[in-house]
């Protein structure tokens, strides 16, 4: 069984009703800050476990869960004649696969009969009369949660909790940190979650006798008997001991330690990736169909980011995955045909790429797919003395600013620059390219780019003159009147270099070196005129 399609109302980042279809292995949630991935997996895991930071949502409920923007529209709406009813939020799952007569119905948003739940957050008509009290006062400023309640039902109506849903899941949060007696509690969960009714009280048994044992030292003896003499408040006995007042006391102050270290000391990378490793290994995953990951990148070099992508792949075979992530290692090693990109409450996904270009980035992970996906535009070069030369020329255009500050990527791709139309083409990216005719203008760019012609999100952008076949003549004939100050301005001796085919020869020998110098410079030099277009249209 996995989740089909999640559709979320008034939640959070979501304004008005949002919906996405998942696939029944790994999902890949990618997108801007404040895109949704996050609320996305928190939806998920309210809907199917009733918590929300680590407490149930009843004893959570604040105004704060509910979207800005709805609650903005309602308060607004008070002071009109025509008042709204408070706002809903609502979170549907609908299930496929094994089929559950208990949770199949239509009592969903869409009146369909699938197998599925519902969590709803909505007024309570039993308060009304208060309500419409508290409205007509004009103190009311924001939800009114105090007189709402939480139905959380199967489509068939029913009343449901956590332990009669048959979709099961796990959250694995790395980057969560948060401390309770000086213990990193999420990891303290995860421990205990993994015991049985029989750990559990061995531990509490243990547990109780180490700290019956602490008031019979002699140190705590001696201790107590100088309170007790210094005591007159009461006729009663004044002493210092340890809490023993529950069963599960122990659980408040369980430590974990990592080679005698406490866990909450060592580095942030190594809890990253014992805590990601021991939520997939816990029992509770290996019941789990559904394995929710925040951002598995947190503080992990490349290389250990690698294992733990190896481990989770393996570890969560035949069961659905849902990530989020802003990594292109992450997105290319999984797979970016699974990947869904979230901008502005609406979902794309890569389903229709060639199946040799999500095995070109599968095996090639390191390449910035991500850059491209997230920016306003794009520019796609071939190496280090294009983004230099590129980046100057777009910098003189526009007041000392880089791309970068316009939200513009530029991007070294060497000569990948098809398997980026497609990605860009797959989402209607707008995405450009520079790149040198090689000698063939006809060949190398025309015929080689022909089925990305009319492509109105895509962009090319090369000279048509043969005889200036890369970046290095084109740069010289555009500053024929300046020959002397563009040998001043890479550092070369005029008289030395005193042809436009020595300059040449040289610049080719030291590509990077002599662009970073263009780059590096305060002189006024000119810029091949495709060069130029490009700055335009990033413009535009």
């Amino acid at each position: 069984m996995y989740i089909e399609k999640i559709n979320i109302e008034n939640y959070k980042c979501f304004h008005g009703k949002f919906s996405l279809e998942l696939n029944p292995t790994v999902n890949i949630l990618v997108g801007n800050n404040e895109s949704g991935k996050s609320t996305i997996l928190e939806a998920i895991n309210l809907a199917l476990t009733g918590i929300i930071n680590g407490r149930y949502l009843r004893n959570e409920l604040t105004p704060y869960l509910f979207n800005s923007q709805t609650v903005h529209q309602y308060v607004h709406s008070l002071t009109t004649p025509n008042k709204q009813a408070p706002p809903t939020i609502c979170i549907e799952l609908y299930f496929q696969g094994e089929e559950l007569a208990s949770f199949k119905g239509n009592g969903n948003s869409e009146r369909q009969n699938r197998c599925g739940l519902m969590l709803k957050t909505e007024f309570d008509s039993d308060y009304q009369p208060e309500y419409e009290a508290l409205i007509s006062s004009g103190s009311l400023k924001t939800v009114p949660i105090e007189y709402y309640r939480i139905i959380w039902q199967s489509f068939d109506r029913n009343a449901i909790t956590s332990r009669s849903i048959p979709l099961k899941a796990v959250l694995i949060d790395s980057s969560s940190t948060r401390y309770q007696n000086g213990s990193d509690v999420y990891i303290s969960r995860i421990i205990q979650a993994d015991l049985d009714d029989a750990d559990k009280a061995a531990i509490s048994q243990e547990y109780r006798k180490m700290r019956e044992s602490f008031g019979e030292a002699e140190a705590v003896k001696a201790i107590n008997e100088r309170i007790e003499s210094k005591s007159k408040i009461s006729d009663k006995s004044l002493s210092i001991s340890v809490d023993l007042d529950t069963y599960n006391s122990w659980q408040t102050t369980l430590m974990t330690f990592l080679d005698d270290i406490p866990f909450h000391q060592i580095g942030k990378g190594e809890q990253c990736i014992i805590k990601t490793n021991l939520a997939l290994g816990h029992r509770k995953s290996q019941e789990a169909n559904l394995i929710l990951l925040e951002e598995p990148e947190n503080h992990l070099s490349h290389a250990r980011l690698n294992q733990l992508l190896a481990n989770i792949e393996t570890e969560c075979e035949n069961k659905q995955i849902i990530v989020s992530t802003h990594n292109s290692f992450v997105a290319n090693k999984l797979g970016l045909e699974k990947l869904i990109l979230l901008n502005n409450q609406r979902s794309s996904t890569f389903s229709e790429l060639k199946p040799d270009t999500y095995d070109y980035f599968k095996k090639l992970p390191g390449y910035q797919t991500l850059r491209l996906l997230l920016c306003r535009k794009a520019i796609l070069v071939e190496g280090p003395s294009d983004e230099l030369i590129f980046q100057k020329a777009y910098l003189t255009e526009n007041d000392g600013k880089l791309p970068i500050e316009d939200g513009i990527e530029v991007i070294s791709v060497s000569l990948s620059f098809k398997r980026f139309f497609e990605i860009a083409k797959a989402v209607n990216q707008p995405v450009a390219v520079i790149t040198d005719n090689d000698g063939d203008y006809s060949n190398k760019i025309e015929k080689k780019y022909k089925d990305f012609k009319d492509v109105a999100c895509i962009s090319i952008f090369a000279d048509d003159r043969n005889e200036l076949n890369t970046l290095e003549p084109q740069f010289i004939t555009a500053n024929k009147e300046k020959k002397e100050l563009l040998c001043k301005t890479i550092q070369m001796d005029p008289a030395e270099y005193d042809t436009e085919e020595k300059i040449t020869r040289y610049m080719i020998d030291n590509k990077t070196e002599w662009a970073l110098h263009v780059f590096e410079s305060d002189t006024d030099l000119s810029y091949p005129q495709y060069v130029v277009d490009a700055v335009s249209w990033c413009n535009e």
